[in-house]
């Protein structure tokens, strides 16, 4: 089946191969152009962008596609039976999701209309949902609205990260879209009810409020790992808590209270989390009682 790709992260990357392996033809993959890194400024291609030029597929990096009619027309003259989309970063526009002939196919990492929107692995885990999964949706002009074709749950573990919920999501939504393929289901509409949006993520939603239980604050730096990190205030720095776990204690401290050297902080409801790792800027991550050691806190420090 003649096929486009479009996809940036390595989200995307499981789908493409997998789509490539299948025999399908990838007749053009779109990703974002390269960006400078944080470091040094030099030009980086996104993983979808390196795994399509490894595998001899032509690359299109458009900065933008609404008022692009020659990208449209040249769209449309692939002759594309499907589009496949995974974490793209642009809109489609009305021409592009129209011009294949079953539609544009998206992997979106949520059971829909539950977590429409950017981030809705992290949505899921801050939220303490029990699952989540893949909707594989045909595109329509609206965010996530489409109808849907196929959709498969996941457990959500206690200690699941962003980072852990990514890769098994990548891999079953590369599964899910292979299937859709072969055997086009009849296209769902979205039940109007329990619609609910993941909207997009800034470092500042990364900032800890001690006065949320414990239970809440381990839930989003489970769902902030990697990005964009969960951070507090200690002294005059600003560090990152790598990870953390509720001990079902409770106590009677203010919130963001150090109890003792092995990193027990007081939290919202009279609860108690563990800080397991840190991190200080420019240093690498260490174990809580190393940490707290090198900064020379003990009980009596806080947290803010």
């Amino acid at each position: 089946m003649k096929l486009a790709v479009f996809g940036s992260p390595e989200f995307a990357v499981p789908a493409l191969r997998a789509l490539a392996r299948a025999g399908h033809e990838i007749a053009v993959v779109y990703c974002q152009p390269p960006k400078p890194a944080e470091r040094g400024l030099r030009e980086t291609k996104c993983p979808v962008h390196r795994v399509a030029e490894e595998m001899g597929f032509a690359v299109r990096t458009p900065l933008r596609l609404r008022n692009d009619v020659e990208e449209h027309r040249f769209f449309r003259g692939l002759g594309l039976a499907a589009a496949v989309v995974a974490a793209y970063g642009l809109i489609l526009p009305a021409p592009m999701l129209a011009a294949p002939t079953r539609g544009c196919l998206n992997i979106h990492a949520s059971l829909l209309p539950r977590w429409r929107g950017a981030a809705p692995i992290q949505a899921a885990i801050l939220a303490g949902d029990a699952e989540t999964g893949i909707t594989i949706m045909r595109m329509d002009e609206g965010l996530d609205t489409g109808p849907m074709l196929l959709q498969e749950a996941m457990p959500i573990g206690p200690r699941d990260t962003a980072a852990t919920l990514h890769h098994r999501l990548a891999e079953l939504g590369a599964r899910l879209v292979l299937r859709t393929l072969e055997e086009d289901p009849p296209a769902i509409p979205q039940p109007p009810a329990g619609v609910t949006y993941a909207p997009k993520l800034s470092r500042r939603d990364g900032a800890i409020d001690w006065r949320e239980p414990a239970e809440a604050i381990d839930r989003r730096i489970r769902a902030f790992d990697p990005w964009p990190g969960t951070t507090a205030r200690v002294g005059e720095e600003t560090v990152k808590i790598l990870a953390a776990v509720p001990t079902g204690e409770r106590c009677a401290a203010e919130p963001g209270a150090l109890l003792d050297s092995s990193g027990r902080v007081a939290c919202g409801g009279g609860t108690v989390l563990r800080l397991l790792r840190l991190q200080r800027a420019g240093r690498a991550p260490q174990e809580a009682e190393a940490f707290l050691r090198g900064l020379r806190l003990g009980a009596g420090a806080r947290f803010a």
